[in-house]
């Protein structure tokens, strides 16, 4: 996977994402791309909720991600960025994380289980992710700093721990632990145990909620469920629950989904949340 030795049709991948100008290897070409990514692919893990299998090979993963327009978990994401960077001139290295995003303090660790690159640029390792759903990094953030580093978004930092770096993003006064990424370049073959429990295990979250994200230049938005949230750059957030026909509305018109009639019984079940909410008397 290092080599990236499966090629991947640049023309349509920026027509995807809406990328133009130049293309050389260099940091301000990293960021746009980045940056294009994260507003045009969106995270979504709806074929887990369907029980189908996630199907990491390229050509699988192009086909999805480009040629029908769907969105993708992290391994999917972030396998089809190396190739687009590895395909421009980048040195780029597969890495694995532990998420701790929102998680309870004092949990047990969890599992090596999201994917992350780091992409050099004049031998400088920056950390890449566009795989991260309601908090995806979309600026490359250097390994080699530990000090806050902004992004269109949130500011980020990295710090140096036994396992790893550990990520944080600041929300409102906060900074909160997003994932521990380990320096160690990855194989194929932890990705592929780590995609295989992700959308087998009846405790995956993927398995038991509906989750969608999009991160445009604006605004972070985020289906959870019945619930949509937006957060814009200036951290004000607004809410609101969805019915099933809202909940596929807004696949198709804030995600920019091609909604697939199976994904019906997808929205019934997030939309009974609301539904059940609603007074009958």
């Amino acid at each position: 996977m290092r080599n990236a030795p499966f090629p991947v049709d640049l023309g349509r991948y920026f027509a995807r994402i809406g990328h133009v100008g130049p293309l050389s290897p260099d940091l301000t070409t990293l960021g746009r791309i980045v940056a294009r990514h994260a507003a045009s692919i969106p995270f979504e893990a709806i074929d887990v909720l369907l029980g189908r299998r996630i199907d990491l090979s390229p050509a699988a993963v192009d086909a999805k991600l480009i040629d029908r327009r769907r969105g993708g978990y992290c391994f999917e994401q972030n396998s089809l960025l190396q190739r687009v960077l590895t395909s421009l001139g980048y040195r780029v290295d597969p890495l694995i994380a532990r998420v701790l995003w929102m998680r309870a303090p004092g949990a047990p660790p969890p599992a090596w289980s999201h994917m992350a690159l780091r992409v050099f640029v004049n031998d400088v390792g920056y950390l890449v992710d566009v795989g991260f759903g309601s908090c995806v990094p979309t600026a490359p953030l250097r390994f080699d700093r530990t000090t806050p580093q902004p992004t269109p978004h949130e500011p980020f930092r990295l710090s140096r721990t036994l396992d790893g770096y550990v990520l944080e993003a600041l929300l409102g006064r906060d900074w909160v632990p997003v994932y521990v990424v380990s320096p160690s370049i990855c194989g194929e073959d932890a990705y592929r145990i780590a995609n295989i429990a992700t959308y087998t295990d009846p405790h995956s979250l993927f398995r038991q909620t509906l989750l969608v994200t999009l991160t445009t230049e604006e605004t972070r938005n985020i289906l959870l469920g019945n619930r949509l949230t937006i957060r814009d750059r200036n951290g004000t957030v607004t809410r609101q629950e969805f019915d099933a026909p809202a909940i596929e509305s807004a696949l198709i018109n804030v995600f920019g989904l091609p909604l697939d009639g199976d994904w019906r019984r997808i929205a019934a079940r997030a939309g009974g949340a609301f539904e059940a909410s609603i007074p009958t008397t």
